[in-house]
């Protein structure tokens, strides 16, 4: 039962540097047009190293928040008392995997069946 709690404090951990992290990258993204005044670059590669930072930080963006809602969901299991069991079959999933990955969803064969099915879908 302790290492329930050890993992839920990790998952609660995570979440508010998860957080903080999403609040710094929102609140360091200046708007374009305090970036342009005085750039000493040409328009065309001003606008492209823009979009170029732009397209990375949405990345970054999607990734953390992604990742976000892995934890958060992980949370509610434990709130509803279904924290460990696997979201497809049901079954539990193996303490050493929760202990790698405490946001794990997803026992190793739906987890496998899962990305079997996106690689031969896309």
């Amino acid at each position: 039962m302790s290492n329930l709690k050890h993992l839920r404090v990790r998952l609660e951990d995570e979440q508010k540097l998860l957080r903080k992290e999403l609040q710094e990258l929102e609140s360091s993204s200046e708007p374009l047009e305090v970036r342009r005044e005085g750039s000493p670059f040409g328009k065309r590669e001003e606008e492209a190293t823009e979009n170029m930072e732009l397209e990375k930080r949405l990345a970054l963006e999607k990734r953390l928040g992604g990742n976000l809602a892995e934890i958060e969901h992980a949370l509610r299991k434990f709130d509803d008392g279904s924290y460990g069991k696997c979201d497809s079959c049901g079954q539990q999933i193996p303490p050493e995997r929760l202990d790698a990955l405490p946001q794990a969803s997803l026992c190793m064969t739906c987890k496998a069946r899962n990305e079997k099915g996106k690689v031969s879908a896309g």
